[in-house]
């Protein structure tokens, strides 16, 4: 959490009293013992962005799955509110709604190496400024490959495709143009927008309601650090935590997104670092260049630097380079009318 937003929750709760701010606090308190979070940094604990489950009841091809949903602190100890959830059994969308929508929408897809995700249900910096400009925004936290789903290293495609379907079809109930959803992912989240970028017309699960005979194509990506490929430039974690420690050939093809391109394949932004300790930068090269070979329109940018992400902000509070570039890339492909 920013100072400011840190220091607006303060003084909204104390300047509402002492019953007031009492209450406040033991309603934040329950809130994170619910979540199995500790409670000392109570008072600092946003309240939930509205959520809705992905799937109308449990997700398909659960019937071998086992684990038990949990969530931890990021930092031990530290900010409530900077969370990753293991072992998502029932995938949601949270959104954040603007106060002046300008009917169009985007899909986050948080990272966590496929071990985790990397997620607050209080939202967090990027919602909070897309919401800012109009957009209205939802977060997915998807189903993760190796808690046993049928649908194995495609588990998180089978919610992806159903939650942009479920975003259209509620598009008249939030003031959205359902032609103008855009995605934008980071890291592992990054291989989840790049496989609905790709595969959005795959039939990844069997239908369920009227929903899902909506399109599951995106307007356009934003593919941030991305994990692109299983082959040799993969990011070791995404892939073991896919197929184990021996994959097949088979395998490592199914799931490099490089491979599968199509020719009317979504639009994409691709940003990273060109030293990324994590995901080595040839993942996003090697799907810009599968994006040019099919003709699908593509922007790469690998800003110089060793790191594995990066903030919204410098310190000096002024959006760093890559939100702007990646929005201005997702305003011209179709996020604005």
């Amino acid at each position: 959490m920013d100072r400011r937003s840190l220091l607006g929750l303060t003084a909204a709760v104390l300047g509402a009293g002492p019953s007031a701010a009492r209450a406040q606090a033991q309603t934040n308190a329950q809130a994170s013992a619910q979540e199995g979070l500790p409670t000392q940094a109570s008072m600092t604990l946003k309240p939930a962005l509205p959520m809705q489950d992905i799937w109308p009841g449990a997700a398909p091809g659960g019937e071998k799955v086992t684990v038990t949903q949990s969530v931890v602190l990021r930092k031990p100890g530290g900010d409530p509110n900077d969370t990753a959830f293991y072992n998502i059994t029932k995938p949601w969308l949270s959104m954040r709604r603007p106060d002046k929508p300008n009917g169009g929408a985007v899909l986050l897809m948080p990272g966590g190496g496929y071990v985790r995700i990397a997620v607050s249900k209080a939202g967090g910096e990027i919602d909070s400024w897309l919401a800012g400009l109009g957009y209205t925004v939802f977060t997915m936290t998807y189903r993760l490959p190796a808690d046993g789903w049928a649908a194995g290293p495609d588990v998180a495609l089978q919610d992806a495709q159903r939650a942009i379907r479920l975003i259209r079809s509620q598009a008249a109930q939030f003031g959205l143009d359902p032609s103008r959803v855009a995605i934008m992912g980071f890291s592992a989240g990054g291989h989840v927008a790049g496989l609905l970028a790709t595969r959005f017309a795959e039939q990844s699960y069997v239908p369920i309601d009227a929903a899902d005979r909506l399109s599951a194509k995106p307007a356009a990506a934003a593919l941030m650090y991305p994990v692109i490929t299983m082959g040799e430039h993969a990011h070791k974690g995404s892939r073991k935590q896919m197929f184990g420690d021996n994959p097949t050939a088979a395998q490592i093809d199914h799931s490099s997104l490089e491979k599968h391109v199509p020719a009317d394949g979504v639009p994409c932004f691709i940003g990273g670092t060109t030293d990324d300790p994590s995901v080595p930068a040839q993942n996003g090269i090697l799907m810009y260049q599968a994006l040019k070979a099919a003709r699908v329109p593509a922007e790469l940018h690998l800003w110089e630097g060793n790191t594995h992400g990066f903030p919204l902000r410098g310190k000096d509070g002024q959006l760093l380079p890559w939100g702007q570039e990646a929005l201005v890339f997702l305003q011209r492909h179709g996020l604005d009318a």
